[in-house]
């Protein structure tokens, strides 16, 4: 996939031209509503085998060799030019594609209710073929050790077709919010532990497509830390025996001490050392009930990584990814009202129908806009493209990762499932 960023003047004609693409694949690629309606700033993927390079002032084949981590011979050769004549401004070139590199790919599910809308099982369907598991989310946990199960209707059939396995997300969620007090409860209790890990391994054999148990205890206590990691190591000694990987979701530290409900009862060493891999909730920096921001800015997630990766393996580690964006209405004043969740699909319509140019943070790598509703009020809207998700695939390469893992499918992201498949061999359990 080659991703370019709608200039002014621009056309799917022209676009297409230039890349050796048509307009029906860049369309489709894109699932674009209203193609002769391009947004400045707008990011289309467009097919292509291979990318195309346009010659900049102060480049040469040398550089433009190293930038790629090709051979400048290389892109002469299939270029058919001469490589020692010197290069014009525009002239193009074009790039082989990189090897893809063997990764695993999550997606959370979370169906509400008595079973998964419709729309999520639609996106679901669009997902499934780029992912490794699926994660139900959640079996949530009761104060007597039983579970209360997610509604499976749609979704084991999804990940039966697609060659996807289960991960079994155990919350400590309680009245629609992580409970710290039904945390403890169970921590400090043997009995409930072991009832819970005999339920969650007869659920686990009852439904037959879980390959991974994955706990997401959150806002524990900070004296819940050593309670929790030895909890974690008794549950993975038995589910393991069971033929199950086990996982757990970590919150997103830059630090061993890092204060904070969120932070303290999360031990990174130790959940490296027990668990066969971790998934980092790098994500919500911008949120819903906080203030205008990116929601995952890469130089934020960078500073995770460089703490995890002290702890960790790279190879036990999956980076969390949001599927969606934030629409702010201004001035935010806290304890107001809360931000609105978009898809990136959505973003391009708010800002194609409000004329708002599309902006870039290349601090953050995140897109953005402002505009102007019908009633007067100004907003901001922070969300993600193919450029910002390319960063954060680049990073796992780099860096070794595990693999990634989104939360959550529901929003329409196309482009997003087109860049994994064209960066990744997708390991299927």
């Amino acid at each position: 996939m080659q991703i370019y960023t709608i200039r002014k003047g621009d056309t799917l004609f022209n676009i297409a031209k230039a890349f050796n693409s048509t307009v029906t694949d860049i369309v489709t690629a894109n699932e674009l509503p209203e193609p002769s309606r391009l947004v400045i700033g707008q990011t289309l993927v467009i097919p292509t085998k291979g990318n195309f390079y346009f010659v900049k002032p102060g480049d040469s084949l040398y550089l433009i060799g190293r930038k790629f981590g090709i051979n400048y011979l290389e892109i002469a050769r299939i270029s058919d030019i001469n490589p020692n004549t010197p290069l014009t401004i525009g002239q193009k070139l074009f790039i082989p594609p990189y090897p893809k590199v063997t990764k695993e790919v999550n997606a959370y599910i979370e169906p509400l209710g008595k079973a998964a809308s419709e729309n999520l099982l639609n996106e679901t369907v669009k997902a499934a073929p780029y992912l490794t598991y699926l994660t139900t989310f959640s079996y949530q946990v009761n104060n007597d050790g039983t579970l209360t199960p997610p509604p499976l209707t749609g979704i084991t059939e999804i990940a039966a077709n697609n060659g996807n396995t289960l991960m079994m997300a155990v919350t400590n969620i309680q009245n629609g919010e992580f409970s710290a007090t039904l945390g403890k409860e169970i921590l400090e209790s043997e009995k409930l532990q072991d009832l819970l890990i005999d339920n969650i391994i007869a659920e686990a054999n009852k439904v037959g497509l879980f390959s991974d148990i994955h706990f997401d205890f959150e806002f524990l206590p900070s004296d819940m830390k050593i309670p929790y990691n030895n909890f974690l190591r008794k549950a993975a000694d038995r589910i393991r025996k069971e033929g199950y990987l086990v996982s757990s979701a970590l919150a997103p530290k830059i630090k061993a001490d890092q204060k904070g409900q969120w932070y303290e009862a999360h031990d990174y060493k130790a959940h490296g050392e027990i668990m066969d891999f971790v998934v980092l909730m790098t994500y919500e920096w911008g949120y819903s009930a906080g203030p205008p921001l990116p929601v995952s800015p890469i130089n934020e997630v960078k500073k995770v990584l460089n703490y995890a990766l002290t702890e960790i393996p790279a190879n036990k580690i999956m980076l969390g990814q949001n599927l969606y964006g934030y629409d702010w209405t201004l001035p935010y004043n806290f304890g107001g009202d809360f931000a609105k969740a978009i898809s990136p699909q959505r973003a391009i319509t708010i800002a194609r129908d409000n004329n708002a140019e599309i902006l870039y943070d290349y601090t953050a790598q995140s897109p953005y806009f402002n505009y102007t509703d019908n009633n007067g009020s100004t907003h901001k809207v922070w969300f993600e493209d193919a450029r910002s998700i390319q960063a954060k695939l680049n990073l796992i390469k780099n860096l070794g990762l595990r693999g990634i893992s989104y939360w959550k499918l529901g929003l329409s992201f196309p482009q997003n499932w087109l860049l994994v498949g064209d960066n990744f061999d997708v390991i299927k359990k």
